[in-house]
């Protein structure tokens, strides 16, 4: 089998389209649809069942699939054995600006030391955008937070969303609940006002930031809440207690998402070594939790 017409074959599958698939490859849409043509006149059956909406695999591609990685992979190997120089090699990941402060450190000093030639870049965004980014072939894995599932997004774990306010405060001296929110479109800001909605609670928005730290400024300053992961929560604040008042926020599902086309050592290594660090990585920062009835209340300003 050509391994050309593989590689297009789990493209495809992976990026569940022929448009989307064929910006990851960099090749034109008929040029991969053409491929895709050729492998199934090979094997004499239909790989892929094709509608107005979606790209499913046959019951012969799914039984392709394992092996067509497979191959895929051995390929990549037979070329580094035979001296193909890995500097070449370029992997674009794709995850929050906390993700990134979280995991990373972990990662990245290792994987610097065992793949010196491979270049990383990290791009840092929304969920949302970072999955249409990931879908467009301009990043090869991404770690997110789920919005909705997707053919290619695998399950890492979920998380608790917890509220978050300065150290200092509670949440009782507000009538009207002042937010420190990602902007529109991220499913953390979604979470708290549907759960403020639920109670009736006044809010607004007073601080939308894309980073973090536009975030956390005025959080740390007394000036507003935000929602936070508790793995996340910055210096100077805790996370509220569950009888100061507020709503439960519930959790959020962590997800990653992985282009087939990457085969190669240094990409499987980090992949995986990432979602071994997600999957089994402990909260090292303790669990900042002061109960409203146990501590001095202070006014807000």
């Amino acid at each position: 089998m050509d391994t050309e017409l593989l590689r297009a074959f789990v493209t495809v599958a992976a990026c569940e389209g022929f448009s989307t698939a064929s910006k990851t490859l960099n090749r034109t849409q008929s040029a991969v649809s053409l491929q895709i043509k050729r492998l199934e006149d090979q094997l004499s059956t239909s790989l892929f069942q094709r509608t107005s909406r979606s790209v499913t695999l046959t019951s012969s591609g799914e039984r392709l699939m394992p092996y067509a990685r497979n191959i895929l992979k051995l390929e990549d190997e037979a070329r580094l054995m035979m001296g193909d120089d890995p500097g070449g090699n370029l992997i674009r990941f794709g995850t929050s600006e906390e993700q990134a402060s979280i995991y990373l450190p972990l990662l990245l000093p290792d994987f610097s030391r065992r793949f010196p030639k491979v270049r990383l870049e990290v791009a840092c965004g929304i969920s949302s955008d970072l999955v249409r980014d990931f879908q467009n072939g301009l990043l090869d894995a991404v770690l997110v937070i789920r919005h909705k599932p997707t053919q290619s997004g695998v399950l890492m774990g979920s998380e608790p969303l917890v509220w978050v306010i300065a150290d200092h405060l509670s949440p009782e001296w507000w009538h009207i609940i002042p937010l420190a929110l990602n902007p529109e479109g991220c499913i953390f800001r979604a979470h708290a006002i549907a759960a403020l909605g639920r109670q009736r609670r006044r809010w607004e928005v007073r601080y939308s930031s894309l980073s973090p730290i536009g975030n956390n400024l005025p959080v740390q300053a007394g000036l507003a809440l935000t929602v936070k992961t508790p793995r996340s929560v910055p210096e100077g604040c805790r996370i509220v207690g569950e009888d100061e008042g507020l709503p439960p926020l519930g959790s959020v599902e962590v997800e990653m998402h992985r282009a087939p086309g990457h085969n190669h050592d240094a990409a499987i290594d980090l992949f995986d070594t990432l979602e071994k660090i997600v999957t089994s990585h402990e909260v090292v920062k303790p669990m900042n939790v002061v109960s409203g009835s146990s501590r001095s209340k202070v006014s807000a300003p």
